[in-house]
């Protein structure tokens, strides 16, 4: 998002980011935020990615309840027509100590959990429904 010059020569748009802490990365927040008024009148999907697939029991189930709070975070009223988590790559290097201590502690596993079928698929849709329009 950061190297588009001009949103506006885009017909629709996917957009997406890692999730810390239930919200977007700010790059990603502040490219909605500066072109609203460019994606309001266009198609849009948003996705995040975050560790869904990395916890077990209890917390998995919970992940899912993130998703509402995700888009509530973004700025502005973005209208868009689907929004899919992911599952990424949880590496050890990316969390501190407390936050490695506290992870293992959830159940959490490192590793990698993303699904490419699941990607292929959503990504085949949004295809599928731009050359119908």
């Amino acid at each position: 998002m950061e190297t588009v010059d001009d949103a506006d020569a885009y017909g629709a748009f996917v957009l997406g980011s890692a999730v810390h802490g239930r919200t977007w990365l700010d790059a990603a927040k502040d490219f909605v935020r500066d072109n609203l008024d460019v994606l309001a009148p266009r198609p849009v999907w948003i996705f995040s990615v975050g560790m869904p697939g990395a916890l077990r029991g209890p917390w998995r189930r919970l992940a899912a309840k993130e998703v509402p709070l995700i888009v509530e975070s973004l700025p502005g009223d973005l209208s868009h027509r689907r929004h899919l988590p992911f599952s990424g790559v949880v590496a050890r290097d990316q969390l501190s100590r407390a936050g490695r201590i506290l992870f293992h502690l959830v159940g959490g596993r490192f590793g990698g959990y993303r699904d490419g079928d699941a990607i292929d698929g959503w990504a085949s849709g949004i295809a599928e429904e731009l050359t119908r329009t």
